[in-house]
């Protein structure tokens, strides 16, 4: 787990974010370090995707700032900005693999846009990166011969495949049954501890937060309710940390932990 002496590699302040005149984000502050693994949850509509677009210069907040690696995030047409990008890898929710193109040519387009590398180290680098993530056979499959969880996996091979040292993930376990998104954790977690890379990570999955949390930002009508360590998230004894990390039952007075039933309590972006 990274150390809170580390300087940030993102850092997200005072960020207001509206769409027209509806205000999605109010004064969002927050700070990520080298080699943690942080994740962005909360109920439906609460600002997660907003914020994770706002990170990656997709939406431009009305007030505050981002910061990556030390450096500001400014609008997608900067030079800049782009500079800052190729640094971060990204997993999509759905994996945006181009249907058209085998798993190892899906891998290898980072590559081919933003290096000069011969296609002989590309396709070493490319097959390197799927041995990474389980898929060192699948290289001339399309995509649609791969399962859900695959498909998962190629993608965050094609986000890997620059060496970024921040990984961002939209809802990696959606639409994947329990086991493979258990699997999809594991993966993560193996991955952070042999690249040294800090993850970012929005998902309203119990089990996969409380899998593979260190830190967590609980965002609530738009707001900053809680950041900090899960542990002291699940402590909480009222509100709406408490009910999101709970299940209550129909009958007053009664609930029942999340964490005994993970996948009972669902949440969307």
């Amino acid at each position: 787990m990274a150390s809170n002496e580390s300087s940030p590699i993102i850092e997200v302040r005072n960020v207001t974010v509206r769409y027209g005149n509806r205000t999605v984000l109010d004064n969002v502050s927050l700070s990520v370090v080298p080699r943690e693994i942080r994740v962005i949850l909360g109920p439906s509509g609460c600002g997660k995707t907003t914020l994770l677009k706002t990170i990656l210069g997709l939406l431009v907040p009305a007030s505050g700032s981002v910061w990556l690696f030390g450096t500001q995030v400014g609008d997608l047409d900067s030079q800049e900005t782009m500079s800052l990008l190729k640094r971060a890898g990204i997993l999509f929710q759905n994996g945006a693999l181009l249907g058209s193109l085998t798993v190892e040519e899906n891998v290898a387009l980072p590559l081919q846009m933003h290096t000069k590398l011969p296609p002989a180290l590309v396709r070493e680098i490319v097959h390197l990166k799927l041995s990474q993530v389980g898929l060192g056979q699948a290289a001339p499959l399309l995509p649609e011969e791969l399962s859900g969880g695959m498909r998962k996996r190629a993608a965050l091979a094609r986000a890997l495949v620059l060496d970024p040292p921040v990984l961002f993930c939209d809802e990696p376990s959606a639409g994947l049954d329990p086991v493979t998104a258990a699997g999809l954790d594991e993966l993560l977690l193996s991955l952070r501890s042999s690249l040294s890379i800090t993850i970012l990570v929005v998902t309203h999955e119990l089990a996969s937060i409380e899998a593979i949390a260190d830190n967590i930002v609980f965002l609530y009508k738009g707001g900053v309710l809680y950041e900090g360590p899960l542990s002291g998230a699940k402590l909480l004894a009222e509100g709406p940390v408490f009910d999101f990390f709970m299940r209550k039952d129909s009958a007053p007075g009664r609930t029942q932990a999340a964490s005994e039933f993970p996948f009972l309590v669902e949440q969307t972006a």
